[in-house]
């Protein structure tokens, strides 16, 4: 099969909803890198973005990385959906999150933040499945392929939370302080859609923790501002 035919050009619901939900918030409403993010992935899933790999070929795995020494799905691992409804709902709460976040801490900040969660993130997948691996005596879950924005959203969705911590919110009907309300979906996405995966929804709390409770953070802050010259 030829590169070109692997993907479905057709516009199929999700993305007829995601772009349907673009327009209804107006171009003019979101900020330039949430809303690069958004459509750049929504074109590479349709396949209007040329790229040398498949979607499954760049999924990411504790045995792919430490065993095979594949590093660049550190990164593709994370731009890459398996169907349309999962690029749809990963984006639609991308949506939320970047436009806040962005605005908040200016938009070439947001974009290093971005890349520095997602390296995060990534590696806290491969950390994880490893202790997965030894702590169930399972080697199957070195070899538990993910792909998906989600981990990188579930850290965008901690932060957001631990800065805005006071009140509460609700995760499928049940009333949760605010400041946990990641970790009460991250308990519900993994009982109500057992496909999902755990541990890169965990990974991706993990980076967001660090991030906002550990020194690290000031170190990424200080990285990035001596970059950009503008305070995160």
């Amino acid at each position: 099969m030829q590169r070109r035919q692997r993907r479905d050009r057709n516009l199929q619901l999700g993305v007829l909803l995601l772009f349907n939900e673009i327009c209804h918030l107006g171009l003019n409403n979101i900020p330039p890198v949430t809303l690069a993010t958004v459509v750049s992935q929504a074109l590479l899933y349709m396949g209007f973005i040329d790229v040398p790999w498949s979607k499954w070929d760049v999924c990411i795995s504790g045995t792919k990385i430490l065993k095979e020494g594949d590093y660049k799905t550190l990164f593709l691992s994370v731009i890459e959906h398996g169907d349309d409804m999962h690029l749809y709902y990963n984006m639609i709460s991308f949506l939320i999150k970047g436009r806040t976040l962005e605005k908040k801490y200016g938009s070439i900040n947001f974009a290093l933040l971005l890349v520095v969660l997602t390296v995060m993130t990534s590696l806290w997948y491969v950390a994880l499945s490893v202790a997965g691996a030894k702590l169930f005596t399972d080697p199957s879950i070195l070899n538990s392929c993910a792909i998906g924005f989600s981990g990188v959203i579930f850290a965008l969705k901690l932060i957001t939370t631990l800065e805005n911590s006071d009140g509460y919110g609700y995760v499928q009907g049940f009333r949760v302080p605010t400041q946990y309300t990641a970790w009460a979906e991250l308990i519900a996405i993994h009982l109500l859609v057992p496909n999902a995966s755990f541990i890169g929804h965990l990974a991706g709390i993990l980076a967001g923790l660090i991030y906002m409770k550990s020194p690290m953070g000031s170190l990424i802050d200080s990285f990035i501002h001596s970059l950009t010259g503008k305070v995160v």
